[in-house]
């Protein structure tokens, strides 16, 4: 219980600062954080959660993480539904949130920093640059998580090494698909916008785990420490 306490409030945590510094603050008032502001912001959420909880559940925080280290033999076939589903509940939660706050002045939420292809993408990027953007990025993202906490690797960096990964991907991506490489963050944005946000969101979950599967194998059959 304590592990999956961990993945719902640490999910939380990287929705509402993350997506809330995409919705409250990248173009506040007209001059705003911006893109860098909003990427060092979901680095950020990560770097905090990691060092806070990363002892107690390895702070995933993302269900396609939590698949990938399933895939890399890190973590038991019975947390994986427990644990995807705290962090879902997490994000959902983190949006609510966020959604009190963006609408307390009056204003509609707008796109509320939702996931996206084609009219949806920030850039108008098509779904086939959206699915590759999400695969290789969270391989990327999974192969730096894997390596960063290999027992081999250096102590007390991996939260650095991830989160600084995770602002690297949206310095990339946010023009492509306003970043997602994590199921739970479209999610709970897409459930508050509905509409196209909600028919778009299988992209958003397939391609993430697919890169996840991926990189799990990957690590696993070439650069675990027992090959």
């Amino acid at each position: 219980m304590k592990k999956l306490v961990a993945e719902f409030i640490g999910t939380l945590w990287l929705v509402l600062g993350g997506c809330g510094s995409a919705v409250l603050a990248c173009n506040y008032p007209d001059a705003g954080i911006g893109f860098i502001g909003v990427s060092l912001a979901f680095g950020l959420t990560v770097v905090t959660i990691a060092y806070a909880f990363g002892h107690i559940s390895g702070a995933h925080l993302n269900p396609a993480v939590s698949v990938g280290a399933w895939v890399a033999g890190r973590l038991e076939t019975k947390d994986l539904a427990p644990y995807i589903i705290s962090q879902v509940l997490g994000g959902v939660a983190g949006a609510g949130i966020l959604y009190v706050i963006a609408t307390g002045n009056g204003s509609s939420i707008g796109g509320f920093a939702t996931n996206g292809y084609d009219a949806l993408s920030p850039g108008k990027y098509s779904m086939l640059a959206a699915l590759v953007t999400e695969v290789v990025l969270t391989f990327i993202f999974l192969l730096v998580i894997l390596g960063s906490t290999d027992e081999r690797a250096p102590k007390g960096f991996a939260g650095l090494a991830i989160g600084l990964c995770l602002t690297l991907i949206h310095l990339i991506s946010i023009p492509v698909t306003n970043t997602s490489v994590n199921p739970a963050r479209s999610t709970s944005q897409a459930l508050f916008v509905g509409g196209d946000a909600v028919g778009q969101l299988w992209l958003f979950w397939v391609a993430p785990i697919v890169g996840a599967i991926l990189a799990g194998m990957v690590y696993k059959f070439y650069f675990d420490a027992k090959n």
